[in-house]
């Protein structure tokens, strides 16, 4: 038999390659000889570059970059297994989990180091590059990642802009002939799963940016920074992106993405599937095992196993998804291609115990699952 075991990471618990491991060994123990397909998951988020590298036997570069507010942090991003493809999560170097509560402010903060990491892979000759943009601490448009790579921005008096959204309303020029010119030759991808445009009510500042230090009067100051950055945008590259789906991204890092890296924005889980290869690695499978912290009617919005339901799907085979929390509505799910859904809790317990216990807990639900399939197999 064949199983191909595609899970998310479970938050707090264990990473989608423990968790794959975890049920792979629950299925050893009712079918000796089985072959088991591992293929960690993501849907785009935290943990992206990390189920990417398990899945095609990459590694992780560390690289000492330009943080949020200019100090010095030690990033890392995935090279793939090809090692011509790069997973750069731009949390990394420029995210809130960098900063504590009160060093937040969007004014000042900076995407130039998650321009480095871009850089930094560039130096090691990849041909494509996976951007994640979640978790971002910025709004600067993605002007720092782009100053990094060697886009001048500058005011009326010729000096190129500081840090942060708030220096974008002196933004008078914008020259992209100091580009790196590698970046015509790399394909950028990036992982974003929000349809919020640059600007406006649903833009980046209104929406984002009180998460990431924000008053009212400085989201306003913001998002007309932010239009005024479209403007010039026009101007230089004759792109509209003030209202395109996607561009108010991670504090607006989507359109400059967008308008100056010509990179293609995706549902995370989609990308995933691609860079991973599910679509090839289900052909011939008996049944296909996937799973999540939390599967609820939320998981037909993008998460990873209805991405991984939906691929088994298109080959009609059997798919089990697992969870340690099962919430409302998820009888829609059974539509859309999930045999069954499976909760790993054997009793009610504190939900440390219940995190710190999940490795073993998903082999046993695994195990038991299994052996209901060889019992139907032996009728």
């Amino acid at each position: 038999m064949k199983f191909v075991l595609a899970p998310d990471s479970f938050k707090e618990s264990m990473t989608a390659k423990k968790a794959a491991l975890a049920m792979e060994k629950g299925i050893k123990k009712v079918f000796p000889d089985a072959e088991c397909l591992i293929v960690p998951m993501a849907d785009g988020g935290e943990g992206t570059a990390e189920s990417l590298v398990s899945a095609t036997g990459g590694v992780f570069i560390q690289s000492e970059v330009c943080g949020p507010l200019g100090q010095k942090v030690l990033a890392e991003y995935g090279l793939l297994g090809d090692r011509k493809t790069a997973v750069i999560e731009m949390a990394k170097a420029s995210g809130l989990e960098l900063l504590e509560p009160e060093e937040r402010n969007p004014l000042v903060t900076t995407t130039f180091g998650t321009g480095e990491l871009i850089k930094h892979a560039l130096d090691r000759g990849v041909r494509r590059i996976l951007v994640g943009i979640g978790g971002s601490a910025t709004n600067d448009g993605g002007i720092g990642m782009l100053q990094a790579l060697g886009v001048s921005f500058k005011d009326k008096n010729g000096t190129e802009l500081p840090f942060g959204g708030g220096a974008l309303q002196n933004l008078h020029s914008i020259d992209v002939s100091g580009l790196d010119p590698r970046i015509q030759d790399v394909n950028f991808d990036v992982a974003c799963d929000v349809t919020n445009p640059l600007v406006g009510e649903n833009g980046a500042s209104a929406v984002f940016g009180p998460q990431k230090g924000a008053s009212p009067e400085i989201v306003e100051l913001l998002d007309r920074n932010l239009a005024h950055y479209a403007e010039k945008i026009k101007r230089a590259t004759g792109r509209e992106i003030a209202f395109t789906e996607g561009a108010g991204a991670a504090g607006g890092l989507g359109a400059g993405l967008l308008a100056f890296l010509n990179a293609r924005l995706k549902k995370g889980i989609d990308l995933v599937i691609e860079y991973t290869a599910l679509k090839e690695k289900v052909k011939g499978a008996d049944y296909v095992f996937t799973g999540e912290g939390s599967i609820d009617e939320q998981t037909l919005f993008g998460k990873t196993p209805y991405g991984v339901a939906t691929v088994a799907g298109e080959s009609a085979i059997p798919v089990i998804a697992f969870a340690g929390r099962i919430g409302n509505g998820i009888d829609t799910l059974y539509e859309y291609g999930f045999t069954a859904i499976i909760g790993i809790l054997r009793e009610v317990t504190p939900l440390k115990e219940a995190l710190e216990t999940g490795e073993e807990n998903l082999e046993i639900a695994t195990e038991n699952v299994c052996r209901i399939i060889k019992q139907t197999k032996e009728m």
